[in-house]
């Protein structure tokens, strides 16, 4: 399972898990959340989600299966509510999460985001994070699935260096 929201970590860890649904003979799922921006609805400590409305979560779901350079089949959800609600709830069923980040603390290290942190902490399943890659630098690439017994997450760099796991 993978989330999408338009970023260019969203997009490699979208290509990331299209790899590893095709090596592992799977259907890939991809969820985009949406929330609408209302008075108050912002929870503190909670960052702004950037998809806010259903045609751009459709949208963005269309161009993310557009974009697969494979073939890969794909299962689309698009749900109203925050992301890492959602995609907590999603990833219930999943064998393996993926998500994006926008930054790295340094070059070939991702430093998840506060969605990619909450997912990781209360989703019981395998969570890879993907950095966002440079057009200089090649796009992740895969490794081990680890098992969920002890919440390990795994953080891929853009190179698909495995950087650090941490256990919880």
């Amino acid at each position: 399972m993978v989330g999408v929201d338009g970023s260019e970590g969203s997009r490699q860890a979208l290509h990331w898990a299209a790899r590893e649904a095709i090596a592992r003979g799977g259907t890939l799922q991809a969820v985009v959340a949406w929330w609408r921006d209302r008075p108050g609805a912002a929870e503190p400590g909670h960052a702004r989600q950037s998809v806010r409305s259903k045609q751009q979560a459709e949208r963005l779901l269309a161009e993310a299966a557009a974009s697969l350079p494979v073939e890969v089949p794909v299962a689309g959800q698009i749900v109203e509510g925050r992301a890492a609600d959602v995609l907590v709830t999603a990833a219930r069923t999943a064998d393996l999460l993926v998500l994006g980040c926008r930054a790295e603390d340094r070059p070939g290290r991702p430093r998840p985001n506060r969605v990619a942190e909450e997912v990781a902490d209360r989703c019981g399943r395998p969570v890879v994070v993907i950095s966002a890659s440079s057009p200089a630098r090649p796009p992740a690439v895969p490794v081990r699935m680890i098992p969920p017994r002890r919440q390990p997450t795994a953080l891929v760099g853009a190179g698909g260096a495995e950087s650090a796991r941490r256990e919880r």
